[in-house]
């Protein structure tokens, strides 16, 4: 198979630093994860702590960001994303303290999703609205999809390794994490590009530039507020250590392939969007991938058998990089890039609902109805959403061509 595009995108040694760069530190991440997420069940064996976990990390994500995209316009973002993983790197060293001193304690954890929540909030703008500014536009598309097929890659190797590493200890997985971060740290730090700060004073209309620009342009609305509610209602990631001890009868090992399984799924489809990038239909074909995103998170509920459970897990993640790249598409394209920064940063917000607060109702509803009960009725309400924005958004199960003029400010 060929994938021209990516002959381009190597042309550009920036982009690609970049892309190292965020791989590195999401397998960092997704190594991090696993770690606290195991850790946290080993101390309390609680799945209401499980998803405070996702909560202690929305809480400051959801704070901060607005003001973070306003700092993405103005500084250079590639230095922002430089100190965010610079600070993961910190929370590691203080997990890998407490662990080898024996003073982690359920407090600690959430104490330092905390901390994970403010380098999220800063991290997730400037990630995002960098990559326009290192490709040319013609590339923008695919330079999303390599670098979503990327991120697909670290999520698959990270959890493995952070649960392979588990088994020897918690201690070598903040060690392992460690490393990766303050390798991406420096990388980023070295990213060269022109850098255009916004110009203006600080007020509060500049301050919700971005939100602003979301609500007149009701399309985009609808591609994210749709990731929303799909991934808030059919997340199920907080609840895998129960369903791999529990249910599945697996330990970190199982755990880990459990969570790269979805990003095994996206970054097939990835793959397949970088051959063929999706130019046609993106509206509809946005929709679609979120009702099979909901179907196969109801057969991930239902299943007890662990083949079946990363099989439908992979086929959650395909359909949900297909959701990501049209929308990750459609806010860079159909946005200008003086206010790039504020509208990802609201882009992010969403994002950082899905997930972190995702999780919280994931421990919620696990806590009163059971996890199989609350992961089903998760993927329900997911196919509800579906079908209800196909009324809310005409605009956007309209929207045939990913790629148009860019919209005025």
């Amino acid at each position: 198979m060929q994938f021209p595009s990516l002959r381009h995108l190597f042309g550009h040694p920036r982009f690609i630093k970049f892309w190292i760069a965020r791989v590195v530190g999401t397998i960092a991440n997704q190594m991090l994860m696993v770690a606290v997420g195991w850790q946290m069940y080993d101390l309390t064996g609680s799945a209401w702590d499980l998803g405070l976990v996702g909560l202690f990390q929305f809480v400051p994500a959801l704070l901060l960001t607005l003001p973070a995209g306003h700092v993405a316009d103005r500084l250079r973002r590639n230095r922002i994303f430089a100190a965010c993983m610079l600070l993961q790197a910190m929370v590691a060293v203080l997990l890998l303290t407490a662990t080898m001193q024996g003073f982690a304690s359920r407090e600690l954890i959430l104490g330092i999703s905390v901390a994970l929540g403010v380098a999220r909030a800063f991290q997730m703008p400037a990630q995002q609205a960098i990559i326009p500014l290192l490709v040319p536009p013609g590339l923008l598309s695919q330079a999303i999809a390599l670098a979503a097929s990327g991120m697909q890659t670290a999520i698959i190797a990270g959890p493995a390794l952070g649960g392979a590493l588990y088994v020897a200890g918690a201690a070598h997985v903040y060690v392992a994490s460690t490393a990766l971060l303050v390798l991406a740290c420096a990388l980023m730090a070295a990213v060269r590009y022109d850098h255009q700060p916004a110009t203006g004073g600080i007020t509060l209309e500049s301050a919700l530039a971005g939100v602003t620009f979301l609500w007149r342009n009701k399309p985009l609305l609808g591609a994210i507020s749709l990731d929303l509610f799909a991934v808030l209602l059919g997340g199920a990631t907080a609840l895998l250590p129960m369903f791999a001890r529990d249910i599945l009868h697996t330990g970190p090992e199982g755990l880990g392939l459990l969570r790269a399984a979805p990003a095994a799924g996206a970054l097939a489809i990835s793959l397949v969007l970088l051959r063929w990038p999706i130019r046609r239909r993106s509206g509809p074909l946005l929709l679609a991938s979120v009702a099979v995103f909901g179907l196969a998170t109801m057969v991930f509920g239902l299943s007890s058998h662990f083949g079946l459970s990363l099989a439908a897990l992979a086929v959650t993640g395909a359909a949900d990089n297909i959701s990501v790249v049209i929308r990750q598409s459609l806010v860079q394209l159909d946005t200008p890039d003086e206010i790039r920064g504020r509208v990802s940063a609201v882009n992010s917000i969403f994002i950082g609902a899905s997930n972190q607060l995702g999780e919280f109702e994931s421990g919620a509803t696990a806590a009163w109805f059971g996890p199989v009960m609350s992961v089903v009725l998760g993927g329900v309400g997911t196919l509800l959403v579906a079908a209800a924005w196909i009324r809310l958004f005409p605009g956007l199960a309209r929207r045939d061509h990913l790629v148009r003029e860019p919209a005025r400010a």
